[in-house]
């Protein structure tokens, strides 16, 4: 049942809300970090030592599991990876909240597929009238969009979409947040050619490793220690639905860490679908999300 054993303490979705800021705030801190390091530089600086922070704290095991087991996390691994690269090339290109809401209609869209209720397919006419809104295609010449920025958000989502998928796989082969360890580390080493290839010898920089740290901190470590502790109170309902609330807290950090105005139309379009997004996670069995990276 959606139903935690204990009543919720009213401070466990304030630990959400800190995670969901924690991961903006971190975006935000990425967007400033792909100057120095390249966008596949700063998706592997953040992976390993994200990786590293993890499997210090973690400890996972490395015995008992079977070679399937190795396969699924390899599999989480790779849409780890796939979705951090393609978003971090997406908010290279368009401002963050845009580039967030965008690649949020990846589960959107798996949780609807799931459902044939017909207040779901509302909602989904809702986010799609949002990426009209904050895509700019309604009123801005096709040959001047962003098209490649576009294109990368929305790859990151449907990689967003698999990662939940694998996630699911993956913490039924491994205890705890060990999956994700090992998952981190694996997206790591596919990154990592690409990685050194951009960036080369600006990875060992003291500013680029500062910045990394910061990215890998607030954008994996803290947020995945928050969430571990507030779904030990929290229904999945919820947790859901406050996770909806990324679009608008991405918007919020663009515009205060790096100046990001959207405009009115822009701002419309994320309320669409953060509202879409709150529909379909209100439903029974949609609740929960997995976050991004």
């Amino acid at each position: 049942m959606d139903r935690p054993a204990r009543p919720t303490p009213a401070w466990a979705p304030t630990l959400v809300l800190g995670a969901i800021l924690s991961v903006q705030f971190g975006g935000a801190l990425a967007v400033t970090l792909i100057p120095l390091a390249g966008v596949m530089g700063s998706v592997l600086l953040r992976l390993t030592l994200a990786a590293l922070i993890l499997l210090v704290a973690v400890r996972p095991a490395r015995r008992g599991h079977r070679p399937r087991d190795w396969w699924v996390v390899a599999w989480f691994g790779l849409s780890l990876a796939v979705m951090n690269s393609a978003f971090y090339g997406a908010v290279a290109r368009l401002p963050m909240g845009v580039a967030v809401t965008l690649e949020f209609l990846g589960p959107l869209a798996l949780a609807a597929a799931t459902s044939r209720n017909v207040r779901d397919l509302f909602a989904v006419a809702l986010a799609l009238a949002g990426v009209l809104l904050i895509s700019g295609a309604l009123w801005t010449p096709w040959a001047r969009l962003d098209l490649v920025g576009i294109g990368l958000a929305l790859v990151a989502g449907a990689a967003w979409a698999t990662y939940i998928i694998a996630s699911g796989h993956t913490a039924r082969h491994f205890g705890g947040i060990d999956g994700v360890a090992w998952a981190m580390l694996i997206a790591a080493a596919l990154v990592a050619p690409w990685g050194l290839l951009d960036a080369g010898g600006r990875l060992v920089g003291g500013e680029v490793l500062a910045r990394g740290l910061g990215v890998a901190l607030l954008s994996s470590v803290i947020p995945y220690s928050l969430e571990n502790v507030a779904l030990r109170w929290i229904v999945p309902s919820v947790f859901g639905i406050l996770l909806s609330l990324e679009p608008a807290a991405a918007a919020v950090a663009g515009l205060l860490v790096l100046g990001q105005r959207l405009s009115g139309g822009e701002w419309v379009g994320v309320a669409l679908v953060v509202t879409a997004s709150i529909v379909i996670r209100a439903a029974p069995g949609h609740g929960r999300a997995v976050r991004s990276g």
